[in-house]
């Protein structure tokens, strides 16, 4: 079976390596020239909660010549259409892509390539890149966890494909409510990796901080009451039922939560959200596919979301230099 990690980043270079590793045939593709010359050059090197160094074989864009049998689609969603167009051309002609982009990407995927050769796979952990080829976990190892799950629910055969390479770096479930596991997922990234990004600090420091606390929990809440109105019904998270843990209905369950977030994230606390390392990079950011849905679902189903809609403000703001990632951002929500 012939593999591409395309948009191989930060947890591109570490599933790559883990893959590379148990003998897969793997080809680790990125349009950041200097990243690709690393991972020639020296290999796949992670650093941070593992160690590993392997040698991988990495391409640009443009370098792509073969077929694939499984595309693992790992960029920013921004330019999906276009993407998705130019790396359709190099699957086989049953071979399909798996998303593992924030939001809900497999829509956009699946308007090029149809429902049926889409599946979508959501991470629960984090890397940072700190140098070309070179990888820092940031999450613990008995984090590396995936889900993944189909836009119809159908080719099962496929999806136990995905799930036996997969499970070569950890623990892999199959969703059959793949848009409630998206949605626990983006419920997490629109609390901690929002105002990761707009703070400028890690989850960790985001959660340990009274006030931005209150932030992250108000941001919660939000995203679990518009998935309420959809009739969305979240899935757990690493064992976990994110709406029994840091959600609430009365004042004690309120204070409970509260108490709870950074035990919630501390085996995340180190990760800098990719929001962050954009902004830092002068990049545009994925707000709109994390905070924005849930604003724009919000809208839908006529239920407020004040803590999504200034996090979108403000990470826009600091993408148009009218601020900067800094904690005392925390004060804009009050």
């Amino acid at each position: 079976m012939k593999i591409a990690i395309y948009g191989a980043g930060s947890l591109g270079t570490v599933i790559g390596a883990f893959l590379t590793e148990a003998g897969m045939n793997v080809d680790l593709i990125n349009r950041n020239r200097s990243h690709v010359e690393g991972l020639k050059i020296k290999g796949a090197q992670i650093t941070g909660t593992i160690e590993m160094q392997v040698p991988v074989k990495a391409l640009l864009p443009e370098e792509m010549s073969e077929k694939y049998d499984i595309i693992f689609l790992l960029t920013k969603q921004q330019e999906n259409e276009k993407v998705v167009e130019q790396i359709a051309r190099y699957l086989n002609e049953d071979g399909v892509i798996c998303t593992a982009q924030n939001g809900f990407p497999e829509l956009s995927v699946a308007e090029v390539i149809g429902e049926e050769r889409t599946f979508g796979c959501t991470i629960a952990w984090g890397a940072t890149m700190i140098g070309n080829g070179v990888s820092d976990l940031t999450s613990s190892p008995d984090s590396l966890t995936f889900s993944i799950g189909s836009l119809n629910g159908k080719n099962d055969e496929k999806l136990q494909e995905i799930k036996k390479i997969l499970e070569v770096v950890g623990p892999v479930d199959i969703e059959r409510n793949f848009i409630g596991a998206r949605w626990s997922k983006l419920t997490i990234n629109s609390a901690f990796s929002g105002m990761s990004a707009v703070l400028g600090c890690t989850l960790g420091e985001a959660a340990k901080n009274k006030e931005s606390r209150k932030c992250i929990q108000r941001i919660l809440k939000e995203c679990f009451d518009v998935a309420d109105a959809a009739g969305i019904q979240l899935e757990p998270v690493q064992g976990k039922d994110l709406r029994k843990l840091v959600g609430y209905t009365n004042r004690l369950k309120k204070w409970f939560s509260y108490l709870i977030i950074p035990i919630a994230i501390r085996k995340h606390a180190r990760l800098k959200a990719s929001m962050l390392q954009d902004l830092e990079k002068g990049k545009r950011t994925e707000v709109d596919a994390i905070n924005g849905v849930v604003s724009q679902y919000g809208k839908k189903y006529h239920v407020a979301t004040p803590y999504n809609d200034k996090v979108v403000e403000l990470i826009h703001g600091i993408e148009e230099g009218n601020y900067t990632p800094y904690f005392d951002n925390v004060r804009f929500f009050k």
